[in-house]
């Protein structure tokens, strides 16, 4: 049995895409760029800084102004626009109850992850949210689950450990701490995405993803 369970949050636990994609037409639009919904959803997991280094061709210095930029909207209304998936808090519920331990780990500021599980009332059924740093370090999906391992004390049993999550980054950051990934087709990414990225399992509804953590 999968001991410890860790879950990214944006198109994972919660459906976030109005928040983030308002905080992107918000930072954007300073730097006099528009772009499309559609366009912009590819962004939606990836850290903030490497958005807009690597979509936009920003400078690190550039991109850590259009951070901050966000986060003005995203700080007073784009964290809360958002919601958690229908049956997400049942689920974690009955992991519990049948001796999981439970932790997030997302490349989104811890601070920020912290307010959104207890706004949505899930808080209570992880040991620990871990995110990166406000300054933007710790924030590749790599660096986050070899933090939330720390953190849970699992960094040498690292085969009880299994990430969930929806875009490539989180399958990549599972094989690089070595622990399984399941892929969730209900976020942001596709099933190409998740399948070339190596995860070792997919799920493509709630139901799915049940079955699959309650039998392993």
């Amino acid at each position: 049995m999968t001991k410890y369970i860790f879950f990214d949050l944006d198109g994972t636990l919660t459906d976030s895409q109005k928040g983030i994609l308002r905080s992107l037409h918000h930072a954007l639009e300073f730097y006099g760029i528009g772009r499309s919904d559609d366009e912009l959803k590819k962004y939606i997991g990836p850290p903030l800084l490497e958005t807009f280094e690597r979509g936009f061709g920003f400078s690190r210095e550039k991109a850590a102004d259009a951070v901050a930029k966000y986060r003005e909207y995203y700080a007073e209304k784009g964290i809360f626009e958002s919601s958690v998936y229908d049956g997400i808090p049942e689920l974690l519920s009955e992991l519990q109850n049948t001796g999981r331990r439970l932790a997030v780990a997302t490349s989104k500021p811890e601070e920020f992850a912290v307010r959104i599980c207890e706004k949505f009332q899930i808080a209570r059924y992880f040991d620990c949210i871990c995110g990166s740093r406000m300054d933007e370090t710790r924030s590749r999906k790599a660096e986050v689950i070899a933090y939330a391992l720390e953190r849970c004390g699992q960094e040498g049993s690292r085969e009880n450990v299994t990430m969930v999550g929806d875009r490539s980054n989180d399958i990549q950051g599972a094989q690089a701490n070595k622990i399984r990934s399941v892929g969730v087709l209900f976020g942001y990414g596709s099933r190409k995405e998740l399948t070339d990225a190596g995860a070792d399992f997919l799920a493509e509804t709630g139901a799915d993803l049940r079955t699959l953590l309650l039998e392993r």
